[in-house]
């Protein structure tokens, strides 16, 4: 059975923008598992420590046959293909993927939360992710619409097409 899952991409290191447009085309490669849409890119403010470059982030929606699990063993295989280092919370990285939503499951184990904690908080997550689906419902039922009332744009830039070639955002 097909899925839909949203991925946050995020990258602020070894150019950040070429960084995101490699993770799309390999989300593509993902076996049983089709890129369907891609959000706008924003360019946001680092969300731990400061003394870091700014974020590249967006959102990609997914149709997948693959189990939650597996989609998150594809998604670590991507970042490690892009030199990710796990050194520090929060801490720049050349690729991070994030399965934000999987169908209307709520998953709670101690390598995989789905929907992703961030998710009703960040900025760099709901704003893409309205460009995709501004009708999301959260499968605990709460609207997209109604935690994008309470999205501070503090700190987020969309970019046009042209500050990050061959994207669709």
């Amino acid at each position: 059975m097909t899925e839909i899952a949203y991925i946050s991409i995020g990258s602020n290191l070894n150019n950040p923008q070429q960084q995101v447009i490699t993770a799309v085309t390999e989300l593509n490669e993902v076996l049983n598992t089709k890129v369907a849409a891609v959000s706008h890119w924003y360019r946001t403010s680092p969300m731990g420590p400061q003394d870091q470059p700014d974020y590249i982030n967006g959102v990609a929606k997914l149709e997948t046959k693959l189990s939650p699990e597996q989609l998150l063993k594809a998604l670590q295989t991507i970042e490690d293909g892009h030199f990710r280092e796990r050194k520090e919370h929060w801490g720049a990285r050349t690729l991070d993927l994030d399965i934000l939503l999987y169908g209307n499951q709520t998953i709670n184990l101690p390598y995989l939360q789905i929907p992703h904690p961030g998710i009703t908080t960040r900025n760099f997550v709901l704003l893409p992710l309205a460009d995709i689906n501004p009708q999301l419902v959260l499968p605990d039922e709460t609207a997209l619409a109604t935690l994008l009332e309470s999205c501070s744009s503090k700190g987020i830039v969309r970019l046009s097409s042209g500050d990050i070639c061959g994207t669709t955002g």
